[in-house]
């Protein structure tokens, strides 16, 4: 009896889908390295008391945790496309405040800006599982991965844009903020060019999934968390960090520029084939790869404090963030039921940015606040990742541990 063949999924749809989200992570997405470069500076500058330089890049991250909750959940109802748009709305307001709290010299206002650009990246933050939802199984963490790399270009638009438009004005930073207004507004219109799936309307028979606690007693949830809680809150807590203490040990603005571009490329460049990676050796080895490589970016930050060492770190951070925090999505989005997705993903982008949230805060307080000096306060932000490396190191291991019945 001749078997008939099964016919491969058709990803027309998702490949489509994943090409605009792409584009929309290269002009969008520029904003974010371009805040990340110049926050912590303009915080430093408006700021009180400078152990509170970084505290507009956790504004953001707060933002971010916030939104995350109510968004997913808008999403889940109105369709993605609908909380896309509020994502760029929330940017352009957000470069729009700190644009003015920038001209009236208020570190308030700036603050308030940068929570508003926190809706932004909560949105953003959604990109990878909107590439998912029409991608076939054997599709999707190559669909994850390819709107992942779509920040390549972002991270060669948007510390150029900063060399280009920073100094426009006799107030540091305020022609940065009005780039990003723009950057939102004309990039939003990519999302018309999106073909989604429309939200079901729900009936009273529908299932509902297992409740947030019931879904955090899932190992793989669980874990998956955990090293992308990890990865993202280690990146962030260094390269918040990072332009305060390459200008801080003698170099200039541009430096700190090209450190951070080489560090967002870093991020991105593997996302071209970290899909396949996974696909092949499994998303478990993948993370723990990316947490190894972690590990590595601060050995090489803690090796001294020259422009080499900057830009070693920054790049094996980058690489680290790409396989730990892309190898935890792919394992969130093959551990859920379909109508679990809202839940989950809302409650795991919250709890993730939550952690990114205190990692930003620490963050400016080690920086400027331990050792007395510049070198001293890189040292003590770079010692910090140890025991997270540890805590995600550990939950994999669990993970592995247990029998293949209760994974």
């Amino acid at each position: 009896m001749t078997e008939i063949a099964t016919p491969a999924p058709d990803d027309t749809r998702a490949r489509r889908n994943v090409a605009v989200l792409v584009a929309v992570q290269a002009i969008l997405g520029a904003q974010m390295p371009m805040v990340f470069t110049v926050g912590g500076l303009a915080g430093q500058m408006l700021a009180p008391n400078p152990c509170l330089a970084t505290l507009p890049i956790s504004l953001i991250v707060f933002g971010s945790m916030t939104t995350a909750p109510w968004i997913s959940a808008v999403m889940q109802r109105f369709g993605r496309r609908t909380g896309f748009f509020i994502g760029a709305g929330g940017g352009a307001l957000g470069g729009a405040v700190s644009a003015y709290g920038l001209y009236v010299d208020s570190f308030l206002i700036f603050l308030l800006g940068s929570y508003f650009t926190g809706i932004y990246m909560s949105a953003q933050a959604f990109y990878r599982f909107a590439a998912a939802d029409a991608a076939s199984d054997d599709f999707r963490p190559k669909a994850i991965s390819y709107v992942m790399a779509g920040g390549l270009a972002s991270a060669l638009i948007g510390p150029q844009l900063v060399k280009v438009v920073g100094d426009v004005s006799v107030i540091p930073f305020l022609g940065v903020y009005f780039a990003i207004v723009i950057l939102n507004a004309g990039g939003a219109l990519l999302f018309l060019f999106l073909d989604l799936p429309r939200p079901k309307p729900r009936l009273a028979d529908d299932p509902t999934g297992r409740s947030r606690r019931a879904l955090l007693r899932d190992p793989k949830i669980l874990t998956a968390i955990i090293v992308g809680m990890v990865s993202y809150a280690l990146m962030n807590l260094v390269m918040t960090s990072t332009p305060l203490a390459v200008v801080g040990c003698g170099f200039d603005r541009n430096n700190a520029a090209d450190v951070v571009s080489a560090h967002v490329l870093a991020m991105y460049v593997p996302s071209f084939f970290t899909g396949h990676l996974i696909a092949r050796y499994g998303a478990e080895r993948i993370m723990a790869i990316g947490l190894t490589i972690l590990a590595g970016a601060g050995l090489v930050a803690l090796w001294g404090v020259e422009l080499e060492n900057f830009f070693g770190a920054l790049i094996l951070l980058g690489v680290g963030w790409n396989f730990g925090f892309i190898g935890a999505t792919a394992l969130l989005t093959a551990s859920h039921a379909p109508e679990e997705r809202g839940r989950v993903q809302g409650m795991n982008d919250a709890i993730v940015f939550g952690f990114v949230t205190l990692a930003s805060l620490a963050s400016g307080g080690l920086m400027n606040c331990s050792g007395g000096s510049v070198a001293a306060g890189w040292t003590a932000v770079n010692l910090a990742m140890v025991p997270f490396l540890a805590l995600a190191g550990g939950a994999l291991i669990w993970l592995w541990l247990r029998p293949k019945e209760a994974v």
